[in-house]
């Protein structure tokens, strides 16, 4: 049998250059995409023959057809792996940060997500997994945007996975929602709490998709956290001060990692 095919968007740090490491290793066909294609370009030299890079920006029209070039040049995608993302604290509530934040996380994820979607209908299903976020959960008032544009990410996969019953395209969908994970993307004063190692959330999500688990919290401690979150009436929640601090410390994300 031929090594099995994946793409995975948002690949140049964290958990996407993680997991792409972890898949080149198991002697997969890979596909990596970024912005930046510098790192990318360290990843190809573990196998040559069987990495593929493609620069995307996913905020722009031509993502999409920089998406299909790749699983074109790669003969097909069995696994799509949208990791790339940006997320910031954002209590001032700057415009630019908040619209910036949906480009990227709802119409740069659904351009992506729809491409990889209608190519593996048209060819006999695949997998289809998202690195979204437990901040999709409730409403966090540092991070307004991030934390909808999580929800709706959840939200539009579920509706994915519906469409794909209803059509019978084979399609199956992989929710991966971690917590903070502790990336260069992290990296300021501010201390965050139950930090998560980018290489064991790549493992959690590498064992995730191959039992093409539906939903995913990484790892325990989150599951109990969100249990509980999800317990809190509206009312006792907008009272919280959730992840107060001293300024305001952006988390920005180009693969996806945090809370």
């Amino acid at each position: 049998m031929s090594p099995k095919r994946i793409i995975i968007v948002g690949a140049s740090s964290g958990i996407g250059y993680e997991l792409a490491k972890l898949y080149i290793e198991s002697g997969w066909e890979v596909g990596i995409a970024a912005r930046r294609t510098e790192p990318l370009e360290l990843l190809k030299q573990m196998s040559p023959a069987h990495v593929f890079i493609s620069a995307i920006d996913v905020t722009t029209d031509l993502a999409s057809v920089a998406l299909q070039d790749l699983i074109d040049l790669m003969k097909g995608v069995d696994v799509y792996v949208h990791v790339a993302g940006i997320g910031y604290q954002n209590p001032d509530l700057e415009i630019e940060v908040e619209l910036a934040t949906i480009d990227t996380n709802a119409q740069g994820f659904t351009r992506l997500v729809d491409t990889a979607y209608q190519h593996m209908a048209q060819n006999g299903g695949g997998q289809i997994a998202i690195i979204s976020s437990i901040a999709g959960t409730r409403g966090l008032g540092l991070a307004p945007a991030y934390s909808a544009t999580k929800k709706f990410q959840n939200t539009y996969i579920e509706a994915l996975a519906q469409l794909s019953s209803m059509q019978s395209h084979g399609i199956c969908f992989t929710d991966i929602r971690p917590g903070f994970v502790d990336t260069p993307l992290l990296a300021g004063d501010y201390r965050y709490p139950m930090l998560l190692k980018a290489p064991q959330v790549a493992r959690s999500i590498k064992k995730a998709i191959s039992k093409r688990k539906r939903v995913i919290i990484i790892d325990w401690k989150y599951r109990i956290l969100n249990f509980f979150w999800q317990l809190i009436p509206h009312g006792l929640w907008q009272k919280l001060s959730i992840g107060r601090l001293k300024g305001n410390a952006p988390s920005e994300q180009e693969d996806k990692p945090n809370a």
